[in-house]
């Protein structure tokens, strides 16, 4: 029973209905955080603004962690908070571990109620947030949400419709009886990783033998979005291996939408539209990526080739205003992908490439050529090298006019390669070396043959 006893502070005995209100909590970090593209965001002006307005339009109290715990440590009243709140509202800008753990945690535990939102170019998320409907805003200059009055009305609207106790927890959606999981489901599991495993040494064996094996295995495999994600995404990787970039594109049509709309998924298909000639039609993926997710390495990576592309055929048609436009189009974006993470020196030697090939060659080339060198030997030196590194060291001895050093750099890049096609994209590099190097007057017959030694199929 409600207690309306008469009290000094409150002497009419009337309910205080803000303290009877359910709760929201709100995981979020707080003070200001740098974002991805250099920038800060102001996480307390989002929630004063932005998140604690729009829970109590919903008729809800919000309560944020940070205004009661402090010291990142995740201890027993926060788990309270997680499982006992009605209702949640996560957001992941930034991709703050602890909100991620705490997500992971509320989804375990509540079916529904839990919201989420992020500010679009404030972060690189680690997954692709779309299946789960996350609402974004936008930050203004000074990292704070730019017309919260905007995007209220959404967050309202979710709570409220949250009340229907429609699932909204990926682990309840996707895993049927969850929690009370029984033998028979597990068993089914071991048999599908089973079947998961025994499809992926099929696919390999299919990418030695060619293109028209890994189709066959796709046609025997039918509905592909019956199938486990895994032999889905292995099986479009493995048309790449190939070189079957139309397969590639129609496969994705064909995938679960949650699937296809990932950020792996989508930067192989504008890789697999721009090498089968739709450039325009990549550019638009990559763009649209960008707009989502922000900045990525690997997104302005591969948007780089498109221009890279673009401005080579311009060039061979002797469009020389529109070939120059290009070329500095290129450069720009493969060098914003090097500035988003100075680790990934694939995007940053491509900048370094194409700065050396124009006429006269761009001075910022010797700024940043040590830069690149520096993350690649980095790289290297972790242990865990890949085709790229050895492939970007090469280039960069190339660069440099190091045979002796290119040569060893050769040798290690054909031990790691894997696709016909990365040898492909370093012997074009190279050519394009070769060529400008040619036009000057400067000695290049030695890198024609490395070239050569790329063109020769590694064995399998």
């Amino acid at each position: 029973m409600t207690n309306t006893t008469s009290t000094p502070e409150n002497p009419s005995g009337s309910v205080d209905l803000a303290v009877q209100r359910p709760l929201c909590f709100v995981l979020m970090p707080f003070g200001q955080k740098p974002s991805v593209g250099g920038g800060m965001i102001d996480f307390d002006a989002v929630y004063k603004e932005l998140i604690a307005p729009a829970i109590d339009q919903a008729g809800l109290e919000p309560l944020r962690a940070d205004e009661e715990m402090t010291g990142g440590v995740i201890h027993k009243p926060m788990f309270e908070r997680l499982i006992l709140c009605e209702f949640a509202v996560a957001d992941l800008t930034t991709a703050n571990a602890n909100v991620f753990y705490e997500l992971g945690v509320r989804h375990a535990v509540r079916p529904w109620s839990t919201i989420l939102l992020f500010a679009e170019g404030g972060t690189q998320l680690p997954f692709d947030v779309a299946p789960l409907r996350a609402i974004p805003y936008r930050l203004s200059a000074d990292g704070k949400p730019a017309e919260p009055t905007a995007v209220m009305p959404a967050v309202t609207r979710r709570l409220l419709e949250a009340r229907n106790a429609d699932t909204d927890s990926p682990i309840f959606q996707l895993v049927e009886g969850f929690p009370d999981i029984q033998r028979l489901k597990t068993d089914v599991f071991r048999e599908r990783v089973a079947y998961s495993n025994r499809m992926k040494e099929r696919l390999a064996a299919a990418r030695r033998q060619g293109a028209d094996a890994v189709r066959a295995i796709e046609t025997e495999l039918k509905d592909i979005t019956s199938q486990e994600s895994a032999v889905a995404i292995d099986l479009f990787l493995s048309y790449r291996a190939v070189k079957d970039w139309q397969a590639m594109i129609d496969l994705v049509a064909r995938m679960p939408p949650p699937l296809a709309a990932t950020v792996m998924v989508q930067e192989q298909l504008a890789l697999a539209l721009n090498r089968a000639g739709r450039g325009e039609d990549a550019e638009r993926v990559l763009t649209e990526l960008l707009q989502k997710r922000g900045p990525s390495s690997e997104t302005y990576g591969l948007l780089g080739r498109v221009y890279k592309d673009r401005w080579e055929a311009a060039a061979k048609a002797g469009n020389r205003p529109l070939a120059r436009g290009l070329l500095e189009r290129a450069i720009d974006a493969y060098l914003r992908g090097f500035e988003t993470d100075w680790r990934d020196a694939y995007p940053g030697v491509n900048a370094v490439t194409l700065m050396d090939l124009k006429d006269p060659p761009d001075p910022r080339r010797e700024q940043l050529l040590p830069v690149v060198s520096y993350a690649v030997e980095r790289r290297i030196a972790s242990g865990k090298p890949d085709y790229w590194d050895h492939a970007t060291r090469l280039e960069l001895a190339v660069l440099a006019n190091d045979e002796d050093r290119a040569g060893q750099a050769l040798g290690d890049a054909l031990a790691l390669a894997r696709e016909e096609w990365e040898r492909e994209t370093t012997a074009r590099n190279l050519r394009l070396i070769r060529e400008a190097r040619q036009n000057r007057q400067d000695r290049s017959d030695w890198i024609g043959e490395i070239e050569a030694a790329l063109a020769v199929p590694t064995s399998e």
